[in-house]
């Protein structure tokens, strides 16, 4: 692999080796069957592996597929917070049109139930990702243009952590205030 000085380094870059480091770890499921035809009988497979920023998603089914990862639209929202709407993919004011009268790229209907291509809306999207086929994981970064909207408004994305006292505080608690936030990491 070709080393580039860490000033050069982007944080697409950053995402995509923190991917591959985490991938070799992961324990998992089954290797994908074979490609997705239109016309074939779908071959239901147990147990892939989304890792999204912030989340690790157990998907009980996805639809064969050795290039893409195809889940149902109630799993796409569990993985990125896409919700599947008539006019698209939406996540807040964000929506990638889908046409879903059809088979397209990102929505198949098989066994009377639809299906939406995850890693397909990632390319639309420019999302880095990565996939191990021997596990069955996916491994997501973040959406490049939610990152670009959270700079431009100068808003840190909320969160939520326990104080000393064990209660739950969310960063928009404070919305209105001046907070301080601090962080550490041992690298």
């Amino acid at each position: 692999m070709l080393q580039m000085p860490k000033s050069t380094l982007t944080a697409r870059d950053a995402g995509l080796r923190a991917c591959r480091a985490v991938l070799p770890a992961l324990l998992g499921a089954i290797v994908a069957a074979g490609p997705l035809g239109a016309q074939n009988a779908p071959n239901l497979e147990p147990a892939a592996t989304a890792l999204y920023p912030g989340r690790t998603v157990e998907l009980a089914e996805v639809l064969a597929d050795p290039n893409d990862l195809w889940t149902t639209p109630e799993d796409l929202t569990r993985i990125n917070d896409f919700v599947l709407k008539p006019e698209g993919a939406c996540l807040d004011d964000l929506c990638v049109p889908v046409r879903q009268d059809e088979d397209s790229e990102l929505f198949v209907r098989r066994q009377e139930r639809g299906w939406f291509n995850v890693s397909g809306l990632a390319r639309r999207l420019g999302q880095a990702y990565v996939h191990d086929p021997e596990t069955e994981t996916w491994s997501f970064a973040a959406v490049p243009v939610v990152l670009a909207s959270t700079l431009e408004s100068a808003r840190a994305p909320d969160f939520e952590l326990l104080d000393k006292d064990g209660v739950r505080r969310r960063l928009s608690d404070f919305r209105g205030r001046k907070v301080a936030i601090v962080t550490w990491a041992s690298w």
